[in-house]
C-alpha cells in the first residue's frame, strides 16, 4: 500500500464541542464571539450594577473609642460624629455608638438625617450675621465673598450645606470639635429670611 499524504491546510478546522450548556447561550465579547467559563458553560453574567449615588454627602468629624466598664471588665466601643448635607442648603451633624466603625458611622448617618437643618441661601453665602454658642464653643458667622474664610468643623459644615463665601470665627477657642460642629448648626438655625423682609 502506498502512504497517502495529507495536506494539513485542506482539512478543516475542528468545530468545538460544548458539553453542559447550548453553544447559542453565554456572553457575547467585543469581537463577536461567546465567552465560556472553564469546563465549557456559558457565561451568563448580565452587566454590572451602576452605584447609586448616596442622596447626602457626608463627611466622619471625629472617631473615638469609648470604653465601659462592666463587672467582667471592660466593653470598648466605638463613637462617630459625621455631618450630611445635599450641598442644597440642608445639614445635619449625627452621633451615634457601634461595636465597629462602620456601624457607629451608619448610626450616625441615620440619625443625622432626622435634624436636618434647612439654611437659607442668597448668592452663595449667608443672609446676615449670626452668632451662637454651645457648651464651650462660641461661633460667629458673617456673609463674605471669595471662599469659606473658616476652619475646621466651621468649614465642613458650611461646604455640605452648600455656602460658598463665608467669614467663621470662633471667639471662644476650643479643642472639642464636636461643640464647634453643634454651635455651627445652631448658628445656622437661627437665619430666617422672613427677617429681611422687615
Amino acid at each position: 500500500m502506498e502512504d497517502t499524504k495529507i495536506n494539513n491546510s485542506a482539512v478543516a478546522p475542528a468545530v468545538p464541542t460544548i458539553q453542559g450548556g447550548n453553544f447559542n447561550q453565554g456572553q457575547r465579547n467585543f469581537d463577536g464571539r461567546r465567552s465560556f467559563n472553564r469546563g465549557g458553560r456559558p457565561n451568563n453574567r448580565g452587566p454590572r450594577r451602576e452605584q447609586v449615588k448616596a442622596e447626602y454627602e457626608q463627611k466622619v468629624l471625629d472617631i473615638a473609642r469609648v470604653a465601659r466598664v462592666t463587672k467582667g471588665g471592660k466593653r470598648f466601643s466605638f463613637r462617630a460624629t459625621i455631618v450630611i448635607g445635599d450641598m442644597k442648603g440642608k445639614v445635619s451633624v449625627g452621633m451615634a455608638k457601634g461595636k465597629d466603625v462602620a456601624q457607629s458611622v451608619q448610626k450616625a448617618y441615620n440619625q443625622a438625617k432626622k435634624t436636618l437643618v434647612k439654611v437659607p441661601i442668597i448668592d452663595g453665602t449667608i443672609p446676615y450675621q449670626v452668632n451662637a454658642k454651645y457648651n464651650s464653643a462660641v461661633v460667629v458667622l458673617k456673609p463674605a465673598r471669595g471662599g469659606v474664610k473658616a476652619g475646621g468643623p466651621v468649614r465642613v459644615v458650611a461646604k455640605l450645606a452648600g455656602i460658598t463665601s463665608l467669614t467663621g470665627k470662633l471667639t471662644e477657642r476650643t479643642n472639642n470639635k464636636i461643640n464647634i460642629a453643634m454651635a455651627t448648626i445652631k448658628a445656622l438655625q437661627m437665619l430666617r429670611i422672613k427677617e429681611l423682609k422687615k
